[in-house]
């Protein structure tokens, strides 16, 4: 079996060598091997680890999350539910790359066609399928209205400090609240979780779902399917409509 050292695996994983000695140092990724003069060997198997992780990493997780998902007892059904929706996003994308080859196909087309190009017919192309990327979205405006609740808290707080009026202070944490509890409430009704032990497709109750653990990508649940509780996998939901009556996580 092929052993690799620290600068081969590196190369092999297109990341330096630091990146490996820090999953190392981590315990994320430990040579299976010392050498006799205390080198370190990694196996095939360490390989094919550091290249998950690596997608991992392109796909967003944090080098915590990486941690802790490795350490699952279902991680290879949790992988493979990520990959069959990263999967999905790149298929996604080649269609719309597709489609937009196609308009340029189109526009060259009618320029060789036409002495001149209508502002209608450029309309009618460019009315393709839009790529929306709804849960990418989705996190962007949860972003946004998390800064303005900072700005509100921290902005209120530095009136109250400096000039000792509170009640500004009180009336934005009032707003805030009220922000959280609407994007809240707005962001949990437009996604749904897959089950890397059934693949069920669910939607939790909005109080479990809030105060589960999470990484970017999964949170931590049951499934109403088959009872597994553990990390799994969010995805936009096209269907809105409350499920409460099939959800127990």
């Amino acid at each position: 079996m092929s052993k690799y050292t620290t600068g081969e695996i590196a190369k092999l994983c297109s990341v330096s060598v630091r990146t490996v000695q820090y999953y190392d140092m981590r315990n994320i990724l430990v040579p299976s091997e010392l050498s006799e003069g205390g080198r370190r060997l990694y196996s095939e198997d360490d390989l094919k680890k550091m290249k998950t992780i690596c997608f991992l990493r392109e796909v967003g997780l944090s080098i915590n999350n990486i941690s802790r998902l490795l350490k699952e007892d279902n991680f290879e059904n949790v992988l493979s539910v990520i990959l069959d929706e990263h999967q999905k996003f790149l298929e996604e994308e080649m269609s719309d790359i597709d489609k937009k080859l196609k308009f340029v196909e189109e526009i060259k087309s009618e320029l060789k066609n036409t002495k001149r190009l209508s502002v209608e017919s450029i309309g009618d192309i460019a009315q393709m399928m839009k790529n929306k990327r709804n849960l990418a979205k989705l996190r962007w405006g949860m972003a946004i209205v998390g800064i303005i609740m900072d700005i509100i808290e921290i902005g209120t707080a530095v009136l109250w400090w400096k000039s000792g009026i509170w009640w500004p202070f009180a009336l934005g944490m009032c707003v805030v609240i009220g922000l959280g509890i609407w994007i809240s409430l707005f962001y949990f009704k437009r996604v749904a979780y897959i089950c890397p032990e059934c693949h069920e497709v669910f939607k939790p109750k909005l109080k479990n779902a809030f105060l589960a653990y999470h990484t970017p990508n999964t949170r931590k649940l049951t499934c109403p399917k088959c009872n597994h509780k553990g990390y799994c996998v969010e995805i936009y939901s096209t269907n809105e409509k409350k499920e409460s009556d099939s959800t127990h996580c």
